[in-house]
């Protein structure tokens, strides 16, 4: 029997603390993953679904975009994984009964986690400020056609097509992304916001100026085959646990690995594998040498190693630099500026651990580089990617076996959603392709990003949301920035498969259009669909959901975008929507003459395990740069400041946790227990700031001009983090952060290094 949602929200500030781990996964991981599994989902359909999860017939898990190998395990999936698909394939149902039950004013009050445990909404619904009087209005169920009626009235009201913003969720499939960024394109729009603006767009600028492609560079087997690996600013063990594996063969095949991150993380100590019984007992040290370096200070890590290599005789691959590379005087110039003393400030390390990891770069001939959210949402975190890509450059570890650039991301089809099209900044070679296949000129101009979006929100100048997937609200910074803004709208939009925090800050009119999960069963006229993904290493595959759909009124993601198009732009399309609905197949035939390297899309993705999408520089040493080399860079070095008094903050998830989706109120690996609303801070930092253990404090976050947040009632928990930095949850400390805090270039927001000061409140 399958247990109802909480009925009321549990307290999530007053957990139990207790020491942390230092193993990840083993038995309590298979524990954790059937109980949760069985509560959302019941055994029957537990092992229904959990059994076609990232197979080669199933679907893709909705969880993380890590890739999967040729040959694939019975369970290929990870604990975070299986929470995420029950999750999905709950039996849990938000029908219309709920929503006369709980008005707007009764779900604003919610948590997210209450929210998301409710279930799976059933029915398109609106909701109409000013139809009832304040605190009574609430969502009513509304047909389908209706939805559309107002979708297209909202948006031929507008003054101009950039007054609308189209925001995608990476677990947006490729077909939907294409078809979205098609429509937003005929309607007059380059307002494509999308997670990857707030994720790795760092990662995706600073590779696209140095190596020509915003994407990594090695597959599955390169890890495999390295003889180093450096995980940056990533904490697998939690975000990407199927990543654990593969640094578990590689460690059996010989390579050594060096941790670099302000924390330490269960999963990067030991892998107790749950798929061996060895694993399961014995498990895998994983990491050789752990790095605890203060926040932001990476970039000044990296560049003091390019210095040492450049004065090791006999360590530059001189032959490589001169055949491939551009720029390498100028960096060689600013890489011998590199300062010792200004180093071991800015990282928190020792020179003995520096030089301990100079040696093991030097003793390698394949190094890898992973890095994810730690790297990229910092202010200086575009030059940090670069010197990172210098690094590699510098002993000729691109295009090499075993060894390259990995940025790990996050959502399932992030990276595919991006090469879909999905893009604010869009290039000219795109559009031209668009506009032959389609007929129609697309806009030229620059749309806006998540940031610009808010602020485009807040200004006036944008006035209808349009959002597929995802939890915008929960996941932007600057919250009560973002709602304010959010709720000046003239209609948002949701194409949800479940509660969250967006449901509740809505615009005059606020529509949920529910829609079928990865693993439901997608049936359209010409029979049953597929979608397809691609994954961090670009890999695109097929993805086939086996389960029936949470109830009769739920329509796939193309078939909203296609009928949104039908409603909005009637006779004066150009283009065929009603046949992508039809037949999915007709979609891919037109990414396959508009997206380069998807080239006979369908007969390509029919092969199991779907096929790699080409990289010059991975394949060939073919760099598509300005230079048409791969480019060093020289930029200064930076890291953050931190006055007296103060601590560095970066926020992160909970174990409990997949972006803003909470499955539960435990961070296990790191020993809290039922609550969120903590703060970690270390012991010897603490007692300098009057902070004792089980205190409670807000957070205020201090930036230029004065500028301050504050996020309230924080329980304190003494943890062993780098000295001068601290760590909270978000989405709980979104609200530190300012629309205005960004990283240079790519205008991520900088939620990694928020200067934060204590003001002790009463338990």
């Amino acid at each position: 029997m399958v247990s109802k949602p909480p009925a009321g929200d549990p307290v999530q500030d007053a957990p139990q603390v207790a020491a942390p781990k230092h193993a990840a996964a083993g038995l309590p991981a298979i524990g954790h993953t059937l109980l949760m599994a069985q509560q959302q989902m019941g055994l029957r359909r537990t092992a229904q679904t959990l059994l076609k999860v990232n197979q080669k017939d199933g679907f893709d898990c909705p969880g993380c975009a890590w890739p999967e190998g040729d040959k694939r395990h019975t369970a290929e999936f990870c604990e975070n994984g299986a929470k995420a698909v029950a999750e999905e394939a709950t039996l849990r149902r938000v029908t219309p009964d709920f929503f006369a039950a709980h008005p707007l004013a009764d779900l604003a009050t919610r948590s997210g986690y209450w929210l998301g445990q409710q279930g799976r909404i059933t029915q398109p619904m609106l909701l109409e400020r000013g139809a009832l009087p304040e605190g009574a209005e609430k969502y009513q169920a509304i047909s389908w056609e209706r939805a559309f009626e107002i979708i297209a009235e909202e948006l031929n009201a507008l003054g101009s097509p950039d007054e609308a913003l189209f925001y995608t969720s990476g677990r947006t499939s490729n077909e939907a992304a294409f078809l979205l960024q098609l429509f937003a394109r005929e309607f007059g729009t380059n307002n494509l916001p999308d997670c990857s603006n707030m994720c790795h767009e760092s990662s995706g600028s600073a590779l696209t100026e140095t190596i020509g492609i915003g994407k990594g560079s090695v597959s599955l087997e390169d890890l495999h085959q390295a003889d180093l690996i450096v995980v940056a600013g990533q904490n697998p063990g939690t975000n990407h646990p199927r990543m654990l594996s593969a640094l578990e063969k590689a460690k059996a095949a010989g390579a050594k690995i060096i941790s670099v991150n302000p924390l330490p993380e269960a999963g990067l100590e030991k892998f107790k594998n749950p798929q061996t019984p060895q694993g399961m007992i014995k498990g895998a040290a994983l990491t050789d040498l752990f790095l605890q370096i203060r926040i932001g200070g990476d970039q000044a890590l990296f560049r003091l190693l390019n210095k040492l290599i450049l004065e090791t005789e006999g360590a530059v691959d001189e032959l490589f630099v001169r055949e491939h590379t551009h720029g390498y005087e100028e960096f060689k110039a600013a890489a011998q500026e590199a300062d010792w003393d200004e180093t071991l400030a800015a990282t928190g390390l020792s020179r003995t651990e520096i030089e301990r990891a100079l040696a093991m770069v030097l003793a390698s001939k394949r190094t890898i580089v992973c890095w994810a959210m730690g790297l990229t949402q910092h202010k200086h975190a575009v030059p940090t990617i670069r010197e990172v890509v210098n690094f590699l450059l510098l002993r000729g570890n691109i295009g090499r076996t075993g060894a390259g650039v990995c940025p790990v991301r996050g959502h399932s089809n992030v990276q595919g959603d991006r090469t879909m099209g999905i893009f604010e900044r869009p290039a000219p070679a795109f559009l031209d392709a668009l506009e032959k296949e389609f007929g129609f000129a697309p806009p030229r101009h620059h749309g806006y990003d998540v940031v610009r979006s808010i602020e485009a929100l807040r200004d006036g100048k944008a006035k209808v949301f349009f959002a597929m997937g995802g939890n915008f609200v929960g996941a932007t910074p600057d919250t009560e920035v973002t709602e304010a803004a959010m709720r000046q709208a003239s209609l948002t939009v949701h194409v949800s498969t479940k509660l969250n925090r967006s449901h509740a800050v809505t615009g005059r009119r606020a529509l949920i259009l529910p829609t079928l999960g990865r693993t439901d069963k997608d049936v359209q006229k010409s029979g049953k669909q597929f979608v397809t993904v691609e994954d961090s290493m670009g890999m695109v595959h097929a993805s086939r959901g086996n389960l029936t759909p949470a109830g009769p009124r739920l329509l796939s993601e193309p078939a909203i975008v296609v009928r949104m198009a039908q409603a909005t732009l009637g006779t004066k399309s150009a283009v065929d929507w009603a046949e992508f609905e039809k037949d999915y197949a007709t979609i891919r035939d037109r990414i396959a003459r508009v997206v380069p390297g998807f080239e006979d899309f369908n007969k390509k993705v029919a092969h199991p395990g779907g096929f790699q999408l080409p990289h010059g520089p991975r394949d060939e040493r073919r760099f598509p740069t300005a230079t048409g080399k791969a480019n060093f860079t020289a930029a200064p070095v930076e890291f953050p400041a931190l006055p007296e008094g103060r601590l560095l903050l970066q926020t992160l998830r909970s174990h409990d946790q997949y972006n803003t989706t909470i499955y539960g109120l435990d961070d296990r690996y790191r020993g809290i227990k039922g609550g969120r609303r903590i703060v970690m801070v270390n012991p010897e930092d603490a007692r300098e700031l009057g902070l004792a253990d089980g205190s409670y404090t807000d957070l205020v976050s201090e930036w230029k001009d004065g500028v301050e947040r504050r996020a309230p009632g924080f329980r304190v928990v003494h943890y062993p983090t780098a000295r001068g930095c601290a760590a909270a949850y978000y989405p709980e400390t979104n609200v530190l952060v300012p629309l205005g805090s960004t990283a240079d270039i790519s205008n991520t927001p900088a939620s990694k290094s928020v200067v934060v000061r204590f003001e002790r409140t009463q338990e």
